[in-house]
């Protein structure tokens, strides 16, 4: 099973172990990769390595699928955040556990909890708000639990971003709302009205972040809460586009950048009185 296939089922449970062996093996643990035969060209590339464990989860017909990420992987980090193309899933009995002598520490992982996700077009003069935001708060330390990320024009992969249940996704865009260029603006989208038009699905391209939410929606995403920083735009550049903000959205940036920072704050802060 790919990827994709596990994601769009709607119930899964997340397991706390499973048993190889005789030895119970949770996430973090490391473990030996031994794909049954007849498999592809990836599973024979990924025979005998050695991966850690990223969930244990259980589809709608009760089978155990271990998630793994490559040890030696560069993009091992990305794995760990659930990104696409750095994470495998093997049935329980195509792993097997590391004897003593092979042992590793078990790895720290943790489940982002929070998106902020930039989006816009860079060709498009101000439609490229979000992606500058996002250059800008990419330099700042935020916690494993915060991911950042510009996802540009690529509709699709924040889609599929969503698929991973984050109790809170702040959106960062141009936001044209009759006010003046350069006003930024917080604003939580009504989700109800995601239900009225799914015609947004196969505009796999589209970055309108009402229509990303719908595509989520159709794939089953359970959507925390949704924040949208949106900035009102002086230009798009007209038929021939444009490298560049303008002056006034370009002065918004900071602006945008303290409020997102003020809002992960006040977000820890809540989810740490939560968690005592």
């Amino acid at each position: 099973m790919n990827e994709w296939e596990f994601q769009v089922l709607e119930d899964k449970t997340s397991i706390d172990h499973v048993t190889i062996g005789d030895v119970d093996v949770r996430v973090g643990d490391s473990v030996r990769l031994r794909p049954r035969k007849g498999g592809d060209v990836l599973d024979i590339a990924l025979a005998g390595q050695i991966a850690v464990i990223e969930s244990i989860e259980q589809d709608y017909e009760g089978k155990i699928h271990v998630c793994v990420v490559l040890e030696d992987d560069p993009g091992r980090d990305l794995g760990m955040l659930r990104q696409p193309g750095h994470r495998f899933f093997f049935d329980s009995t195509e792993v097997e556990a590391l004897p003593p002598s092979e042992a590793r520490p078990r790895a720290v992982t943790q489940k982002p909890h929070t998106l902020v996700a930039g989006i816009g077009n860079i060709f498009l003069g101000d439609d490229g708000f979000g992606v500058e935001v996002i250059k800008r708060l990419s330099a700042r330390e935020f916690p494993v639990s915060v991911r950042v990320v510009d996802f540009g024009i690529r509709g699709f992969d924040l889609a599929y971003a969503l698929q991973d249940g984050y109790e809170t996704t702040i959106l960062v865009d141009a936001y044209p709302h009759d006010q003046p260029a350069g006003t930024v603006s917080l604003i939580e989208p009504d989700l109800s009205s995601l239900e009225e038009t799914q015609q947004s699905v196969v505009e796999t391209h589209g970055m309108n972040p009402v229509n990303v939410l719908r595509m989520a929606a159709a794939m089953n995403a359970k959507l925390g809460k949704i924040l949208l920083v949106g900035c009102e735009p002086e230009t798009f550049g007209g038929e021939e586009g444009q490298m560049g903000l303008s002056d006034a959205v370009d002065a918004a940036v900071d602006e945008a950048v303290r409020m997102i920072e003020s809002l992960i704050d006040k977000i820890l802060h809540e989810k740490r009185s939560r968690d005592v």
